[in-house]
């Protein structure tokens, strides 16, 4: 999925994330986090933000990440949408069955 431009989703409440995902000219995935678990949790919330990000066949993104102690679902649901937003996509196959 190409990132066309800047988008966000999350807040900064206890227990969310903001994820922040905008172009990178230098076709590669960078990944910016502030935590304040990140001593305990920090490699598994790049893992999380990584996997998620390659299952969106994202190959090039800045991506900025502020936690606020989020769990995994939380962090894959905001960086799907934060990716979806910046790739002007509309429709998505969300896995929920009808």
């Amino acid at each position: 999925m190409k990132i066309l431009n800047a988008a966000i989703a999350g807040t900064l409440e206890s227990s969310d994330i903001t994820v922040a995902v905008e172009p990178n000219s230098n076709n590669e995935v960078v990944i910016e986090l502030k935590s304040s678990v990140i001593k305990q949790f920090g490699d598994q919330i790049k893992k999380v933000i990584t996997d998620t990000l390659s299952s969106l066949n994202v190959e090039s993104a800045i991506v900025r990440v502020n936690d606020k102690g989020a769990l995994d679902c939380v962090i894959k649901a905001r960086v799907e949408t934060a990716v979806l937003r910046a790739a002007g996509e509309t429709h998505f196959n969300w896995g929920v069955q009808e």
